[in-house]
């Protein structure tokens, strides 16, 4: 008697399959949310916000030699730091600073970025060379232009070049008239910051696409300026405008050049500098200091929203 097997019959039953998906661990993924930005808000928290704040309530005390004060003032502290000529004369050094600095840094950082651009070798050692100087210190970089660059002695790197044209030495930083001291602010700023700003320009060269040139090589446009001004800087626009931005806010805070190039000199103190000296100063006046501080950062404000909206930060694409 034969027995006779069917291949359905040595087939193994299939499995049932799970129409049932695993679900994702949402407490696992919110914990690992402020596992990673929990100190990072928390350090935003205590020592961004709780200072702006303590700051702004601070600025309508009375407060000298001491950061909890009950005795309310008003706008009193306000008024003291607008009728103030040495803040005011401040505020007017920091935009001579800002409207030499922000124009030059620009054109430099710009120029710069083209020039590595267009290289066709080496191009990542001068990138590196030219962006080397963002990590150094500014206070570094201010005692080595005062102590060995600018130092108004003869044996000053300056002015032993000068002498070699028949020159006499300068004393760059101890007369503010002729205000030499400002070819020395800008020039440790420029090769400070410029490196940074040329990264910037760098990435949206690159990101222009290389289509727009070959159009313009079709239509008879010449390489140079003229493709420069109807291609090249109009797709800048956007990262010119956050550029100009950032000198703008940078330029307001200058601390560390001019304090430790110019010292306790009464002429050419920006704005921090004289808050310095008014809330650490022989008065501690914190409640000035901080009404300085909040004026400070309300032209920073209105500034800044004015450049944006001039140069059309933010603005979508025009639809015709």
């Amino acid at each position: 008697m034969s027995t006779t097997t069917t291949r359905d019959a040595t087939r193994p039953a299939p499995a049932k399959v799970s129409k049932t998906r695993p679900r994702r661990g949402l407490r696992g993924s919110t914990f690992n949310f402020w596992l990673f930005t929990g100190p990072f808000l928390l350090g935003l928290v205590i020592f961004v916000y709780i200072p702006i704040g303590w700051s702004a309530w601070l600025s309508f005390f009375e407060a000298r030699y001491t950061v909890t004060p009950d005795k309310f003032v008003g706008f009193e502290n306000y008024k003291l730091m607008l009728t103030n000529g040495d803040f005011t004369g401040s505020l007017v050094t920091f935009t001579v600073f800002a409207a030499i600095i922000v124009p030059v840094t620009w054109a430099l950082s710009l120029g710069l970025a083209l020039m590595v651009h267009r290289l066709r070798f080496m191009k990542a050692f001068f990138r590196s060379v030219f962006f080397l100087p963002t990590a150094c210190s500014f206070v570094a970089a201010s005692l080595i232009w005062k102590m060995s660059i600018f130092s108004g002695v003869r044996f000053g790197m300056m002015n032993t070049v000068l002498s070699w044209f028949g020159v006499e030495n300068i004393a760059w930083l101890a007369n503010p008239n002729p205000p030499w001291y400002w070819l020395v602010i800008v020039t440790v700023r420029l090769w400070l910051q410029a490196g940074f700003y040329m990264i910037l320009f760098l990435a949206a060269l690159q990101n222009i696409p290389p289509e727009l040139y070959e159009a313009a090589a079709i239509d008879g446009a010449k390489p140079g300026w003229q493709t420069f001004r109807h291609i090249t800087l109009p797709q800048l626009r956007a990262t010119s405008t956050a550029v100009i931005l950032l000198l703008l806010v940078a330029a307001y805070q200058a601390f560390d050049e001019f304090f430790n190039l110019l010292a306790k000199s009464t002429w050419g103190r920006p704005p921090l500098v004289e808050l310095y000296y008014t809330a650490l100063g022989d008065d501690q006046d914190y409640g000035a200091g901080s009404a300085g501080a909040v004026i400070l950062t309300l032209l920073i404000c209105t500034v800044t929203l004015l450049q944006g909206r001039f140069m059309g930060f933010g603005r979508g694409e025009e639809t015709k």
